[in-house]
């Protein structure tokens, strides 16, 4: 039984968390109290679960307790008098906690209320992110300040003050008009494919995958499509990240160290994420031929491209094309550059390179020179591949990536 109800708050924390801290901060208004009386809900559900069993529906239950939690605090509060009246017509005791959860449409917008003020424009880019995986994913500071590699103490003073700010800037708890929904919604998404990217590739540190947080930005663009069915670019990135995430066994070697695309076991990639991905591609396909000109659908048709056999990289290349035409992205300039050189113009894309990097907007970023040395390198240019190979050692921010480059470059000299 103790075994059982471990496992059972596990997953009710998972399933749940997000859902109970954002209904208390609509009935309450107040972050640090929704988050502190989830908290103690879920610790006391594993004494008690252990104890008594786990209830029929441990989210009612969670839900009952973090709300008489609240409404303790509150009657201790010098506040409380006040809020509990403002909540008079929105009791926190809901239900029995043996009873169905609330309304699946008031739970539903809750939680997209709580992922758009998250991801609220007036917040910095690494507030907006921080808050997500606080508030909705239920990770802790310290698990927070790990990710992203700085001190905890750090990473509390960033959720502070992007608490602060919602409550300076009167930042409205609420999902925004439907004429806006189109200018905000990408915001969102970005908030998602960053934490995404983040564990996809470290922007520092000795580990190259975070697979934690893929999932957890996974799990959380799931939500975003259940509460927003009629966001095509949602589908899209759903796409994408599942496409990419499939083939997390077969990046890094037993060692760590990086396996490239082409040279990776086909065998280890998780062919039922790519099938689901590829369904979502399929079912939003437009009529006819053409591709949506949506930046997360031609990346998810890319990365599509790349796990089919044989690869189309002319299509890649073509794909990438109309991507840097939406976004303007040197970044993108450059993936198509290599798409360029793979689909048989390989002068064509060193010249491209050249280009990319007198431009200087790449400046820094160890992928210009690791890109450039890497098609120097198939030119049988190899004396200049390995002068771009310790230039893009000196920039790479993994030591994974360093040991893959350096490997490189012995190969070369011997």
């Amino acid at each position: 039984m103790s075994l059982d109800a471990e496992q059972a708050v596990q997953a009710a924390f998972r399933d749940e968390w997000g859902r109970i801290v954002a209904t208390l901060i609509r009935r309450t208004g107040d972050w640090d109290l929704a988050e502190d009386c989830a908290q103690e809900a879920f610790a006391q559900a594993l004494a008690s679960w252990r104890r008594d069993g786990v209830p029929r529906n441990p989210g009612a239950w969670l839900t009952t307790v973090a709300g008489n939690r609240a409404l303790d605090r509150l009657r201790r509060g010098a506040r409380g008098t006040a809020l509990l009246e403002q909540i008079a017509h929105d009791p926190l005791r809901a239900h029995d906690q043996d009873d169905d959860e609330e309304e699946p449409d008031v739970i539903d917008d809750d939680r997209l209320r709580l992922i758009f003020t998250c991801c609220h424009p007036a917040l910095s880019l690494e507030a907006r992110v921080a808050l997500t995986l606080r508030t909705l994913a239920g990770l802790t500071t310290a698990e927070i300040a790990r990710a992203f590699l700085v001190p905890e103490p750090t990473m509390a003073k960033r959720l502070v003050r992007a608490k602060a700010k919602i409550a300076a800037a009167a930042i409205p708890y609420r999902v925004p008009p439907p004429e806006l929904l189109p200018e905000r919604t990408p915001g969102v998404l970005a908030v998602l494919y960053l934490l995404f990217n983040e564990g996809y590739a470290a922007s520092s540190g000795d580990a190259l995958i975070r697979r934690s947080l893929c999932e957890e930005a996974i799990r959380l663009i799931r939500l975003l499509r259940r509460l927003l069915p009629d966001a095509p670019e949602a589908d899209a990135l759903l796409a994408l990240m599942l496409l990419q995430h499939s083939r997390r066994d077969a990046r890094l070697d037993a060692n760590g160290d990086l396996i490239t695309l082409e040279e990776q076991d086909r065998r280890r990639w998780h062919c039922d994420e790519i099938a689901e991905a590829e369904a979502l591609l399929t079912g939003a396909d437009p009529p006819g031929d053409a591709v949506p000109s949506g930046p997360y659908r031609l990346q998810a048709e890319i990365a599509a491209c790349h796990v089919r056999s044989p690869t189309d990289w002319a299509r890649i290349r073509d794909l990438y094309g109309r991507l840097e035409r939406i976004t303007a992205s040197p970044v993108v300039a450059l993936n198509r550059a290599v798409a360029v050189a793979m689909a048989g113009d390989l002068d064509g894309a060193v010249a491209l390179l050249r280009e990319l990097a007198q431009r200087g907007e790449l400046a820094g970023y160890h992928l210009l020179p690791a890109t450039h040395a890497d098609l120097l390198r198939r030119r049988g240019d190899a004396a200049a591949a390995v002068a771009q190979y310790r230039r893009a050692v000196e920039l790479a921010p993994s030591e994974a990536e360093r040991r893959f480059l350096r490997r490189r470059i012995a190969e070369l000299e011997a």
